[in-house]
């Protein structure tokens, strides 16, 4: 994931655990490669 992202591995790690903000274009690059929304990334919403 995280070469598709083009950032580091421990970047992306990073982000999982929680210990980085998501950047914006990385968040709707997230939403766009598993065809969902930002919000439900995000936790907003149960609709994907």
């Amino acid at each position: 994931m995280a070469k598709i992202l083009n950032c580091s591995q421990q970047v992306y790690s990073n982000y999982e655990l929680g210990q980085r903000d998501i950047p914006t274009s990385i968040l709707i690059s997230l939403a766009k490669y598993h065809k969902t929304t930002t919000d439900y990334i995000l936790g907003l919403t149960d609709k994907r």
